[in-house]
C-alpha cells in the first residue's frame, strides 16, 4: 500500500496492524522519521528496538531476514529500525519478502529515496507493505503540527507562538518537539494539568549563542576539531555555562545545517551555494567558511543522526540535572569524533 503526506495519518493505524515492512522516504527527513515513530507507537506490541544501518544491509543482504525472524533472548517482541540512504536496503528487503516465515515489523527511513525507488516498488503493491513519501513542509503546516503536538505535552499555544517555534526549528518537527518538551518541563505542564505557554516562557528556555559565548564550542565540535575540544569544555566549566543552554546552541546550528542541506540537495556544490547565500544576505559572511566545513561533514543520513543525537542528549540532560555537565561533555565528545577526519 502507498500513503501520501496528506493521507498518512488516516492510514497509519490500519497500516500498523496490517503491514510488516514500512518504507518512509522523500526529501523531508524529519517528516519521514516522524512517520516511522508514529507507526512504532501504533504497533500492538513493539517490544525491543533493533537498529540496523543501510550500509550493513548492503554488505550483508541476508542479515535483515535473519534479524526479523529471530527472537530476543527472553522471547519478547521486537521491531527493526533501519536508517538507509537511497536503495541500500533493496536486496535485504527482497530477501526478507521471499522468506516463508513472517518476521517482526521492519521500519526503514530512507534518506534520498523516493516512492519510485526500487525498494519502494517491492512494497507498494503488497498488502503487508507500506510506502510513504514526505516532502519538505511549509511554515503553515509545521505551525499546525506544533499546535497539535502541544496538546499531548500539556501545553496551550497561540498561533503566533506556534509559528515562532516552527521558524526557530527551521521547520524541523523533531527540533520543534524538543522545544515543546522543554517548555512543558519549565512550566510543569502535563496533559492532566495543562499550562498556557507565552513568549516569556519560550525565551526563558532559550539562549543567545553569541552573548553566552557558545559559538567557539559549537564550531569546534561540529567541525570535528578534536584538539580544541578539551580547552573549550574547560572554558564551559569555568564560565559555568548552563548545559541545556549550550545544547540549544547546537540544536540551532543543526537546524540551520538541515535547512541549508535541504536546499543544496545531495549532489549540490557547497562552495558556490554558500557564496550565493552570502550574496543574498541569507548567510552572514563571517559564517561562510565554518558552515562550508560543517555542511561537508553533516549531510543526509549523518545529519539526521546528529539531530536525533542532540534530541536524545537534551532529554538526558533534563532528566539528570545533577550530572548534566558530564553527560553534555560525553555527548559532545562523541559528536566531535564523528565529525573528525578519518586517518
Amino acid at each position: 500500500m502507498k500513503a501520501t503526506q496528506k493521507d498518512f495519518k488516516g492510514q497509519a493505524a490500519r497500516a500498523a496492524s496490517e503491514a510488516r515492512v514500512f518504507f518512509f522516504c522523500g526529501p523531508d527527513e524529519a517528516g519521514a522519521s516522524d512517520a516511522a515513530h508514529t507507526i512504532a507507537g501504533l504497533l500492538a506490541d513493539p517490544g525491543e528496538r533493533i537498529e540496523l544501518s543501510g550500509a550493513e544491509l548492503k554488505r550483508d543482504p541476508v542479515k535483515l531476514g535473519d534479524e526479523a525472524r529471530s527472537t530476543s533472548l527472553f522471547g519478547e517482541a521486537r521491531h527493526i529500525w533501519v536508517r538507509a540512504s537511497g536503495d541500500e536496503a533493496h536486496d535485504a528487503v527482497d530477501n526478507l519478502l521471499k522468506g516463508e516465515v513472517e518476521g517482526c515489523p521492519v521500519l526503514i527511513v530512507a534518506t534520498g529515496a523516493s516512492d519510485k525507488s526500487r525498494t519502494a516498488k517491492l512494497l507498494a503493491s503488497r498488502p503487508d507493505g507500506l510506502v510513504a513519501m514526505f516532502y519538505p513542509p511549509d511554515l503553515r503546516s509545521v505551525t499546525e503540527t506544533v499546535r497539535q503536538m502541544a496538546g499531548p505535552a500539556g501545553l496551550r499555544l497561540g498561533g503566533d507562538l506556534a509559528e515562532r517555534i516552527a521558524r526557530a526549528a527551521a521547520l524541523d518537527t523533531r527540533i520543534a518537539q524538543s522545544e515543546l518538551s522543554k517548555l512543558a518541563l519549565y512550566l510543569d505542564a502535563s496533559p492532566e494539568s495543562p499550562r498556557t505557554a507565552d513568549v516569556d516562557a519560550l525565551e526563558a528556555i532559550g539562549a543567545r549563542t553569541e552573548d553566552d559565548g557558545f559559538a567557539s564550542l559549537v564550531s569546534a565540535v561540529l567541525s570535528g576539531e578534536v584538539a580544541k575540544l578539551g580547552p573549550e569544555l574547560n572554558r564551559m566549566r569555568e564560565l559555568g555555562l548552563n548545559p541545556v543552554g549550550v545544547l540549544l546552541a547546537f540544536e540551532r546550528r543543526a537546524a540551520q545545517l538541515a535547512q541549508l542541506a535541504g536546499r543544496i540537495g545531495p549532489r549540490g556544490d557547497v562552495t558556490s551555494f554558500l557564496k550565493a547565500e552570502v550574496a543574498a544576505r541569507r548567510v552572514f559572511w563571517k559564517d561562510e567558511r565554518e558552515l562550508g566545513v560543517q555542511l561537508r561533514k553533516w549531510r543526509g543520513r549523518k545529519l539526521a543522526r546528529l539531530v536525533d543525537k542532540l534530541i536524545e542528549l537534551h532529554r538526558a540532560l533534563l532528566a539528570n540535572s545533577q550530572t548534566a555537565e558530564l553527560l553534555l561533555a560525553q555527548g559532545l565528545t562523541e559528536i566531535t569524533r564523528a565529525a573528525a577526519p578519518r586517518g
